[in-house]
């Protein structure tokens, strides 16, 4: 895994990407400061973050879009299947590597209310908390942009996938406020919502039988639910994707709020993308 993580560390900065990557967040955090605290003159620095949050859509995307597509469309993706380490030490050596990458420029931002103390008083609580989901965040969305990187055949497609991904993910509440709050419509939402999960198991398994089940078993269980106390799922839909959104989680530790909840489930979703990938990977090696 050492090796892996110091190969695509180099790779990083031999090329133009960890540098883009750095250059384009310090600059957009230089830009927000300049506005938001200089200029405006608040002192909370967690507002710059808020605000800026939306330029992970494009830095996630630039980052993770040569992980594993671009190994594949040179066919160097066969050397990671016959090293001498397992496929997750691959994916993690390889994440470890990106997460470093999106670490140097948070480091550099960390500078940033110690020296905007000099203009009066900062929360600093508040401003480093803000800063950890900051990254956190960004590190969330890495290990989703990899995941998309292993099941693409090259980079532009990589990137484009993951952009869209992203803004879906970004804007999910704001399209979820569209659906009525009324019983039947959280209903038809979380069946469509419950069809999607089916067709992802079926590109997981190309087994139409077990995405078959797993729609039948979902529907079926909301199917039943509702039976039971169709009030419950009275403005169900928004609710849950406000729950399950990764910008409204960050958006809630805003202002002191620290979310222990948050950090748990930022780093769930880590996790389960990254045992997608290695998932993937094993998949392809055994085909």
């Amino acid at each position: 895994m050492r090796a892996v993580y110091l190969k695509e560390l180099k790779l990083n900065f031999t090329g133009f990407t960890g540098y883009l990557y750095g250059a384009f967040i310090l600059l957009f955090v230089g830009i927000y400061t300049m506005a938001i605290n200089l200029s405006g003159g608040y002192a909370q620095f967690e507002y710059v973050l808020e605000s800026m949050a939306f330029i992970y859509l494009i830095a996630c995307p630039v980052l993770t879009m040569r992980a594993f597509a671009e190994e594949k469309r040179s066919k160097t993706d066969q050397l990671l299947y016959s090293l001498p380490i397992r496929l997750s030490d691959v994916v993690v050596g390889k994440y470890l590597a990106m997460l470093t990458v999106s670490l140097l420029p948070v480091a550099v931002v960390s500078a940033y209310p110690l020296l905007l103390s000099g203009y009066g008083h900062v929360d600093m609580r508040s401003a480093y908390a803000s800063i950890l989901m900051f990254f956190l965040l960004g590190a969330c969305l890495t290990s989703i942009g990899m995941f998309i990187s292993s099941v693409t055949e090259n980079q532009v497609t990589s990137a484009v996938v993951t952009l869209v991904i992203m803004l879906i993910t970004y804007f999910m509440t704001s399209l979820a406020s569209y659906v009525s709050t009324a019983s039947s419509s959280s209903l038809i939402a979380l069946s469509a919502l419950a069809l999607v999960l089916a067709a992802i198991v079926y590109l997981f398994t190309k087994n139409l039988s077990v995405a078959f089940l797993t729609a039948a078993a979902l529907v079926g269980a909301l199917l039943i639910a509702y039976a039971i106390d169709a009030s419950a799922f009275s403005g169900l839909f928004p609710a849950l994707m406000k729950k399950l959104s990764l910008f409204e989680r960050f958006y809630g530790t805003i202002g002191g709020m620290f979310d222990l909840t948050a950090i748990v489930y930022y780093l769930s979703i880590i996790g389960v993308f990254l045992f997608f990938t290695t998932e993937t990977l094993e998949k392809r090696r055994w085909s």
